[in-house]
């Protein structure tokens, strides 16, 4: 089944096109291909409860400390029906990994601009999780990194293609994607734990949008669920979630995240309220960051430190 972004969602990210602009690049981090949209879809209105839930991430904690066991990424490579393509994912293996266990899995997906190499070239998930595992604060677990455009050609379009209809299409493409194939390579391939409440998916901006769409969709594969910045491609919450009280009974931890000087910051309110309405126990994060790295550091940072846990805290 071909999966289509709603006609509201494909005109916000044609109208967001306008007024963007590229940061710079420097000697130790990529440039943002999401960086600072300077044309908002609207202005910014901050309910009472649009605050943080946590605390910031202290100093240095998406940096490679000395003397903190580092895991590896490697690629992995699987061949796509989908695509009819052989396609590519960064997978991150926790420090003293061993076949002889089994791990839980978390799925990262990146934003329009990006790749499988966002996460860890321009975050820097590899140092927070590294750091978090070596403190205790995480579960080690592995993380599944992959490119989330799915098309033959799945590099990233020039800036002029960006928001055309047949890029933002193989967006929602990966759906089928990640479910009838990448999941059970990987599967096939790790030492996982596959059962639901071991697998949670999360995503930045137009990856947040995926990881909404894609995790709330398919309860029955994943039990945590994160959007960061989600962008418009994200579906109406009442599409989301139709049926509240069935929901509540299977979400393991449902976390959403903005900057409060982000202009799509609107999209995850209207979830947020949504979910407050229905009695839907979620975490509704809201730093003082823009559509950027500081932001999508931070909640990884927090995020992680919830998933797979149980009893999750609250």
């Amino acid at each position: 089944m071909t999966l289509r972004a709603p006609a509201k969602a494909v005109l916000c990210l044609v109208l967001l096109a306008c007024g963007v602009v590229a940061s710079a690049q420097n000697s130790t981090t990529q440039a943002n291909p999401e960086q600072a949209r300077t044309h908002r879809a609207g202005p910014i209105v901050l309910a009472p409860d649009d605050v943080r839930a946590f605390p910031a991430a202290p100093a240095g904690f998406a940096d490679v400390l000395p003397g903190v066991p580092q895991g590896r990424v490697e690629e992995f490579s699987y061949d796509s029906p989908v695509t009819g393509t052989r396609r590519k994912a960064n997978v991150y293996l926790p420090a003293g990994y061993s076949a002889q266990r089994r791990y839980p899995v978390l799925y990262l997906l990146h934003g329009l601009a990006g790749t499988h190499e966002e996460w860890r070239g321009y975050v820097h998930a590899q140092a927070i999780l590294d750091n978090l595992i070596a403190a205790g604060k995480a579960v080690p677990m592995i993380v599944v990194m992959p490119n989330g455009r799915a098309l033959a050609d799945d590099r990233p379009p020039p800036e002029d293609r960006k928001f055309a209809p047949e890029h933002l299409a193989g967006f929602a493409k990966f759906e089928t994607e990640l479910l009838a194939t990448l999941i059970p390579a990987i599967d096939s391939k790790y030492p996982t734990l596959s059962d639901r409440k071991d697998r949670a998916i999360a995503g930045l901006s137009m990856g947040g949008g995926q990881a909404l769409n894609f995790g709330l969709g398919h309860l029955d594969t994943f039990a945590s669920i994160a959007g960061f910045s989600a962008a418009p491609n994200t579906k109406p919450a009442a599409e989301l979630l139709p049926d509240p009280p069935r929901t509540r009974g299977q979400l393991q931890l449902l976390y959403l995240s903005c900057g409060n000087q982000d202009g799509l910051i609107g999209v995850s309110q209207t979830l947020h309220r949504y979910l407050k309405q229905h009695a839907i126990a979620h975490v509704w994060n809201v730093d003082e960051h823009g559509h950027d790295r500081e932001s999508w550091t931070d909640n990884l940072y927090h995020f992680a430190q919830l998933i797979f846990r149980q009893p999750v805290p609250r």
